[in-house]
């Protein structure tokens, strides 16, 4: 009797001791939630802008070639020594010009040569009229007479053509550039002298996706330049191929533009902009407000607190209600009461995306004007995180500091 009353106290104590832990346990958990479900989440300052509705000029972009709108390898048509070169490197030039000089002086012999025998058969010519108009004279004789007289004149012209390819001349006004060959030196026929660029007019060739095909028309304006941010330079589009290349699915396309300055330079790369219609009432937001994702595209509203926590109103705010939300209750060091609840929330809002412009992004849905984007701080915000905004230091479209 005596040891099963030991037992028995025994049992109490274990059972004593295991209730005690298990509730220690318990409500240390249910203490942990509380402090945790409790404690006020710390504020992330933030860059906003506000959502308006703006006219837009939508762009297609792509990447180029620049080349001069005439341009050539000048070579001679003939073999020859040179014997002058008229022309100096990066010199302007005329139409017409004589660039070089080869030595012509058995083709001048030749010349006079052929020359003495035409006038010599004319002479012959005329007295054989004389003698046929007398009637003295055969009709044979004013056929012969005739006949060498041609081929004399023909023989004159040829030595004359092949004079003319003893010299080079510029095909068209533009720049030469430097020269390929020296004085003296001999060449064949196909030689390459120098080049030759009008460099007044330029033409752009480049690609763009067949899905922007439909967009393209002749005369449409556009901007290149060697980079962005240096789009100075304006044409027109001049030409679109009618065909899509299989093998990329692109289609060429080719503007002119003027460039009376000389700036840009033939094989250059640049970057293009075609200009599109002007659209209307369109949502556009920089591209830092916009977060791409597995789930899609998706943008961080800030509203007031108690505004994301009751059912949205049948009137939608003003956006200049809205704006001044943000600024009074996100004014940067203002502190907060402990334990009152955080002025403004980000909400996460997934948003159908459009064409994309010079760092601006086209809202099709999920904004309204009078909407308070984030455009930088979104890397450490979720859904609902309590933010303060702070715009003294904005970012352009770009992301880059202002």
């Amino acid at each position: 009797m005596k040891r099963f009353l030991i037992a028995a106290l025994l049992l109490l104590f274990v059972a004593a001791i295991v209730a005690g832990v298990v509730g220690f346990n318990f409500m240390r958990d249910k203490g942990i939630a509380a402090y945790f479900a409790n404690m006020p989440r710390p504020q992330i300052t933030v860059s906003t802008q506000e959502v308006t509705e703006t006219s837009w000029t939508p762009e297609l972009e792509a990447l180029g070639t620049a080349n001069a709108n005439q341009g050539v390898n000048l070579t001679v048509e003939t073999t020859g020594i040179v014997k002058d070169i008229l022309f100096k490197a990066n010199e302007k030039v005329e139409a017409g010009q004589v660039l070089l000089q080869l030595d012509d002086a058995v083709e001048r012999a030749d010349l006079e040569a052929n020359k003495a025998t035409a006038a010599n058969n004319k002479l012959a010519l005329d007295r054989a009229l004389e003698l046929q108009r007398r009637g003295v004279g055969s009709q044979s004789a004013l056929d012969e007479a005739r006949a060498a007289s041609a081929s004399a004149e023909a023989q004159v012209n040829r030595t004359q053509a092949v004079l003319d390819q003893k010299q080079l001349r510029a095909p068209f006004a533009g720049t030469v550039g430097i020269p390929r060959i020296d004085n003296g030196q001999f060449l064949q026929p196909g030689a390459t002298v120098v080049t030759l660029q009008d460099l007044d007019t330029m033409r752009v060739d480049f690609t763009l996706p067949e899905q922007q095909l439909a967009d393209l028309k002749i005369g449409q304006p556009l901007r290149l330049g060697p980079r962005d941010g240096q789009l100075s330079f304006t044409g027109t589009v001049s030409g679109i191929d009618p065909r899509v290349d299989p093998s990329n699915r692109l289609v060429s396309v080719r503007g002119q533009i003027s460039n009376p300055q000389g700036k840009l330079t033939p094989g250059q790369f640049v970057q293009v902009r075609v200009q599109l219609d002007e659209q209307p009432n369109v949502i556009a937001v920089g591209q830092t407000a916009v977060v791409t994702s597995l789930y899609g595209d998706y943008v961080y509203v800030v509203r007031p607190a108690d505004e994301a926590k009751q059912p949205a109103p049948q009137t939608e705010p003003t956006a200049a209600s809205g704006a001044a939300s943000a600024s009074e209750a996100g004014k940067p060091g203002e502190a907060k009461p402990e334990g009152t609840a955080p002025d403004l929330i980000a909400n996460q809002v997934f948003v159908k995306t459009g064409r994309r412009s010079e760092g601006t992004i086209e809202i099709v849905s999920g904004l309204k004007a009078g909407d308070i984007v984030v455009t930088a701080g979104q890397n450490r915000l979720s859904n609902g995180t309590p933010v303060r905004v702070d715009n003294t230091i904005s970012l352009d479209t770009r992301g880059q500091p202002q």
